[in-house]
């Protein structure tokens, strides 16, 4: 499963001189309602003024352990919904020196702040990956994106021809206590503008119905947590390694990484 060895397609980090070996989009904008999108109109920023980068080393450890055992070894990634670029800057520490990466945000506090980690191999642009022609990437990731894009079957359509290898990370809503605890998905689309809501099947079924092969996922837990979850995290790690399925659907607090071609 080890990435592409040619290159003849190695990524520029420079859209208007990657003309040649462009892929073509039909012009999907994954923004619905820009004046009316948080990202966009400052909401979210001031609701969450580090744009979660407090999450970011959980996230890039999972990928970077989920990378080692497939054997994946890209030479460039891009990251759609990139946010503040903690995870690609953290990704790039780890990975081979001769990587290249790219994130896309639509959102402009966020670029403001992946621009202050960029680096010649690193690279931040503001807008709409749907509406951008880029190479073929090697793998491309999507964490915890599609839960905030209105057309969200579309969205997942027009990344599939995007990369060769797709990592998705998904927010596991849907638990047992989520749906016992009043107001819980009302508190997710206004603290966190999730306007989906998955679990693993949710969200593995969503990914094969937009015509994706799910290689394989694996459920992770990031380090930072409400002081809440902290109280509860031993019954849960406890409860999670005599059988994980159930204790996710049962009390939440873990996220999905798919791996999807």
């Amino acid at each position: 499963m080890n990435s592409r060895n040619s290159s003849d397609d190695s990524f520029s980090t420079s859209h208007e001189s990657c003309v040649a070996g462009t892929i073509e989009t039909p012009g999907f904008s994954s923004v619905a309602d820009p004046a009316a999108d948080a990202h966009i109109n400052g909401d979210y920023a001031r609701q969450h003024p580090t744009w979660h980068v407090e999450y970011s080393p959980g996230k890039a450890r999972a990928i970077l352990e989920f990378l080692r055992e497939r054997g994946l070894a890209p030479r460039n990634v891009c990251e759609v919904g990139c946010g503040a670029g903690e995870v690609l800057r953290l990704l790039q520490k780890e990975m081979d020196p001769s990587c290249t990466f790219w994130g896309c945000d639509v959102a402009p506090p966020a670029i403001e702040m992946a621009r202050s980690r960029q680096n010649d191999r690193l690279q931040f642009e503001l807008g709409d990956f749907g509406m951008m022609n880029t190479p073929r990437f090697d793998l491309l990731l999507a964490l915890e994106v599609v839960d905030h894009i209105e057309y969200h079957i579309g969205f997942l359509r027009m990344l599939r021809q995007r990369a060769e290898w797709k990592l998705f990370s998904f927010s596991l809503d849907i638990s047992v206590q989520s749906a016992l605890r009043a107001g819980a998905f009302d508190q997710r689309r206004d603290e966190h503008s999730h306007l989906h809501h998955f679990n693993k099947e949710v969200a593995l079924s969503t990914l094969r119905y937009a015509g994706y092969e799910v290689v394989d996922y694996r459920y992770y837990m990031g380090d930072y947590m409400s002081r809440k979850a902290r109280l509860v995290l031993p019954l849960r790690r406890a409860f999670f390694r005599m059988a994980p399925d159930l204790s996710v659907r049962l009390f939440g607090g873990h996220s999905l990484l798919v791996l999807a071609r």
